[in-house]
């Protein structure tokens, strides 16, 4: 069974940074994409970025575009968000999530194609 763990929250004035990590288990990691989505009370989980399984291509929501970097870490199964430049409205529980099936390289960016998320950490930015 897989599972996803991810840690680095916490509380940042807007214009800070934080990083997000996530250690992942029960698959091979190294031929699944990943991602990481985020939620807001009384909203959907939205995804903020994408990566494939090599780590080759990555995909950001246009809001985030510049400011977030998603790397990952096949050696050590873990996936990885840089945030920078945080405002306000990055306020939002993130998670990391595995997709549904190896190898997805031309998906991998759809929220469709993620079956499994972590429990979630949560993300402040204050004005």
């Amino acid at each position: 069974q897989v599972q996803l763990v991810e840690s680095g929250g916490g509380l940042v004035q807007a214009g800070g940074s934080l990083r997000l990590s996530c250690a992942a288990s029960g698959r091979t990691f190294s031929t699944y994409a990943m991602s990481w989505f985020r939620q807001t009370s009384g909203k959907g989980r939205e995804i903020v970025a994408a990566i494939t399984f090599g780590g080759s291509r990555t995909w950001y929501t246009d809001s985030v575009k510049g400011r977030f970097t998603i790397s990952r870490d096949n050696a050590k199964n873990t996936v990885s968000l840089q945030m920078n430049s945080l405002k306000p409205e990055d306020t939002a529980v993130y998670y990391c999530a595995i997709a549904k099936l190896p190898y997805a390289s031309y998906t991998y960016n759809s929220p469709e194609q993620y079956d499994t998320w972590g429990q979630g950490t949560q993300v402040t930015v204050s004005s």
